[in-house]
Parts: C-alpha cells; sequence; structure tokens
C-alpha cells in the first residue's frame, strides 16, 4: 500500500474531478481504514468534501476515528448534521468518546441531541468517566451471555450480534445481577456439544479492571497477561465494557509522547506543524529556568579563576567532563523512566536499583577516567594532569549516574510524575556538581600541577 499510495491518489483525484462515484469506489474497496485516511488528507479542501459525499456512512465513521482533533472538526463541519447522527452512530464507543471530548461540549451535545435518548444518555454516562482511566477508554458495545445459557443459544445470540464481536477472543459471562462470572474462550466454545450449559464450561478466575483505574495500569495488565481483551467492572463486579489492545496502543503512544515532551522540557505536543512562536513559547519556561540555573555554573567557573589562570590546560577538558556527567545522567534518567512506567517499585527494588546503578556508575567511571588519563598525559605530558582528570571524570560519572536515578525515584515517591525530571534538568545539576568537583580536585593538586 505505501509504495502505490501515490497512485491511489492520483487515481482517486481523477475520480473525483470527473465526479464519477463508481470509478471512486472501485479505488477505495478493501483499503484498510488508515490507508483511507491518509488519502484523505492528502487531497485538497474541494477534493475532501466531495469525498467524504462518495464515501459510506461506515467509511466515514473509520476515518473519523483515524483522525485527529483538529482534522475530526474539520470533517463535522464539511457534513450535514444529519450524517453526523447517523456516523456517530456507526463509531466504536471509545472512538466516539474520544472525538467528542476533542471537538468541545457545545458540538458534542448539537451532535447528540438527534440520537435516540438511550444512545446519548449511554454516551453521556461513558463521558462522565475522569481522562485516562479504564471507564473512559472502554467500549461498552460488546457480546455478554448468561451463564444460564446452552453453547447453541451463546452461538446464535453471537451470530446475531456479529458487529459487535471485534476481538474473537472471549466471551464473557454474567448472572442474573449482570454480575461477571466467567469467560469462554471461542475454541472451547466451538469445542463444546451443543446442549451443553455455559457454566459448565467457562472459566471463574478472570482477570479484571475497575472503571476507575488509571490507563497507564490497565497498559501494564494487558501487556503482563499478553490480553487482547480485558473486562472493566464497577464495584460490584458488574460488567461495564471491555477495554481492547487497539485502545491501549493508543494510550501507550500518546503516554511515551508526554513522557517525551517532559522529558526534553518541550512542554506541550510540538510537531512539524506548530508554529514558530508557539513553539518557542513552549519551551521557553524551562529554558529560562535553566539559564538562570546555568548562571551557578559561570559562578563556579569564576570562583576557581585563580586555579584557571595558573593551570591553562584545566579549561581544555572542561567541556568533557561536563558533558560526560550530564550524559550518564540523562542516560541513567531514561533507565529509571522506563522502568517505572512498566511496574511499581518497592524498598527493595530501589535499593537493589540504587547498589546496580553505582557498580555501574564505577565501571563506567573507571574506563573513562582511566582513558582521559592517557589522553592527558600524551597530549599535555603531565601524569600529574591525566591523574586530576581522570579521577574529576571518575568522580562525576559516579554521580551523574545516581543523581539520574535518585531525582525521577524521589519524585515518583512524592507522587509527581517523574519524567518532569527532564534531561535538560538533569544536564544542568550535573553541570554544576562536575565543576565543582573537578576545580576542587585540581586546586587540591594546584601545588603538584604547576
Amino acid at each position: 500500500m505505501v509504495q502505490n499510495l501515490h497512485q491511489i491518489v492520483h487515481s482517486v483525484t481523477y475520480t473525483l474531478e470527473q465526479k464519477d462515484e463508481h470509478a471512486f469506489q472501485e479505488n477505495i474497496k478493501d483499503l484498510q481504514k488508515y490507508d483511507l485516511t491518509r488519502i484523505f488528507l492528502e487531497l485538497s479542501s474541494g477534493e475532501q468534501k466531495l469525498f467524504l459525499e462518495f464515501i459510506s456512512i461506515h467509511q466515514l465513521a473509520d476515518i473519523l476515528s483515524e483522525l485527529d482533533g483538529d482534522n475530526q472538526r474539520k470533517v463535522i463541519d464539511m457534513i450535514s448534521p444529519h450524517t453526523g447522527t447517523l456516523v456517530i452512530t456507526q463509531m466504536n464507543n471509545d472512538d466516539l468518546i474520544e472525538m467528542l471530548s476533542n471537538l468541545g461540549e457545545k458540538k458534542a451535545t448539537e451532535l447528540l441531541s438527534d440520537t435516540d435518548e438511550e444512545f446519548s444518555q449511554d454516551i453521556e454516562t461513558l463521558m462522565e468517566y475522569p481522562p485516562e482511566t479504564a471507564g473512559r477508554i472502554m467500549n461498552n458495545q460488546m457480546v455478554w451471555i448468561n451463564k444460564s445459557y446452552s453453547v447453541r443459544e451463546a452461538v446464535d445470540k453471537l451470530k446475531h450480534f456479529a458487529e459487535l464481536a471485534e476481538y474473537l477472543n472471549y466471551l464473557y459471562v454474567i448472572d442474573n445481577d449482570k454480575k461477571l462470572v466467567g469467560v469462554v474462550s471461542y475454541r472451547d466454545l466451538l469445542l463444546a456439544d451443543l446442549p451443553q450449559k455455559i457454566e459448565d464450561i467457562m472459566k471463574t478466575r478472570i482477570v479484571t479492571v475497575d472503571a476507575m483505574m488509571d490507563q497507564e495500569e490497565v497498559a501494564r495488565i494487558i501487556q503482563r497477561y499478553n490480553f487482547v481483551t480485558i473486562p472493566v467492572v464497577d464495584e460490584e463486579e458488574r460488567l461495564l465494557g471491555i477495554v481492547t489492545v487497539d485502545d491501549i496502543l493508543d494510550v501507550v503512544y500518546q503516554e511515551a509522547e508526554e513522557d517525551i515532551e517532559k522529558f526534553s522540557a518541550s512542554g506541550k505536543a510540538i510537531d512539524f506543524n506548530t508554529k514558530p512562536f508557539t513553539a518557542a513559547k513552549r519551551r521557553l519556561t524551562w529554558l529560562v529556568l535553566l539559564l538562570f540555573i546555568g548562571i551557578v555554573s559561570g559562578s563556579i567557573i569564576a570562583s576557581f579563576e585563580e586555579t584557571l589562570e595558573q593551570v591553562v590546560a584545566l579549561a581544555f577538558f572542561m567541556p568533557m567532563v561536563a558533558g560526560m556527567t550530564g550524559n550518564t545522567g540523562t542516560q541513567s534518567l531514561a533507565v529509571v523512566i522506563r522502568g517505572l512506567t512498566k511496574e511499581r517499585v518497592n524498598t527493595k527494588q530501589v535499593l537493589k536499583l540504587l547498589y546496580r546503578e553505582l557498580r555501574v556508575g564505577i565501571i563506567i567511571g573507571l574506563t573513562c577516567g582511566a582513558l582521559i588519563f592517557v589522553i592527558a598525559y600524551l597530549w599535555q605530558g603531565s601524569a600529574i594532569l591525566g591523574l586530576v582528570i581522570g579521577t574529576s571524570l571518575l568522580c562525576t560519572l559516579i554521580i551523574g549516574t545516581l543523581a539520574g536515578t535518585i531525582i525521577p525515584l524521589v519524585l515518583n515517591r512524592l507522587n509527581v510524575d517523574p519524567a518532569v525530571a527532564s534531561g535538560p534538568l538533569i544536564t544542568t545539576i550535573n553541570d554544576i556538581l562536575s565543576l565543582l568537583i573537578y576545580f576542587g580536585i585540581a586546586t587540591a593538586f594546584l601545588s603538584h600541577l604547576m
């Protein structure tokens, strides 16, 4: 598809220019919704309007589920209110909730106003769940069966509601109070005798998530158990819906983007289309703060001016020591943040991690320290200078590694997102520490360096 996309866009554009709906349908038939969406985004506004008139309501629902918030608003404005009402009833509830959240309360109310009362009430109930919780991303359009059903009755129901069976892996079993009591795989259903009761073949040990659970924790559970879907229940164990793996992939992508933004201290999302002024404004807060912190580094250098004047060669290695310390701190920070997104850590794990990172820092410090000792000796012809720089690098790399480990762990302990301990912040802090250590050791050996 990727190789032929340009050709298909060209063909679709031609059929739109000719207003040939039959040829248009021939060009787009059998395309995946992702590819259909990419083609739509390649078209001009006029072509997009005609494109939306030619596609089916089901295809329009697929496209809306793939678009971002800005393009969803654009499409909704292009179509008639009647078409908008029809299309939202074709969307999966989880995709619809996300779109309505993007559109805003006023537009969402307008779209829901012409739908039947049961549908709109159902959607409004889902939207009451807090953002980034299992309840907000779950789909309540699914096939469930009662434990009193026979296998034949379960199969008949599945056939009747086949359009709701997005993932053909499990059937969730409830009792008369709508409490989740079991799960049946489609394989077990297929192999069972038709007269058998569902309660005789179902598994009763079920992994569930609460509707109020954070979406990141839901992602961890699905990853841990390799599930394709997971049931969502309320405090009374009543089945509310399911979270599917495609929604979890969106969650993982979204959370990763947020962490990268915080990690790089760039604030809100900045992409290729962000305007220069907006991009600069989103970056400035952190950078101005780091600028003032960076002044501390300058004052440290100024306070050791006499040492620098007497041994000018120290200035040659100063950027390297500061840079290496910042780099190792950022590496440790990335490792810790990645670990914290996968699991919750306890005191034993923290101590184990700190001990490991201490050893890592020592190994890296000894290796780099020995290497810079040789380089400094060969370059400047002074073993003492090499020893000062090598020892400084050993100490700063150990401290930098530990700083990059401890800071996110402390923030996590304080229930603050550890990703805010961004790379630039760690680098700046380690610059200050490395300069203090470097010039402190150099000053101590000053008489031997001259």
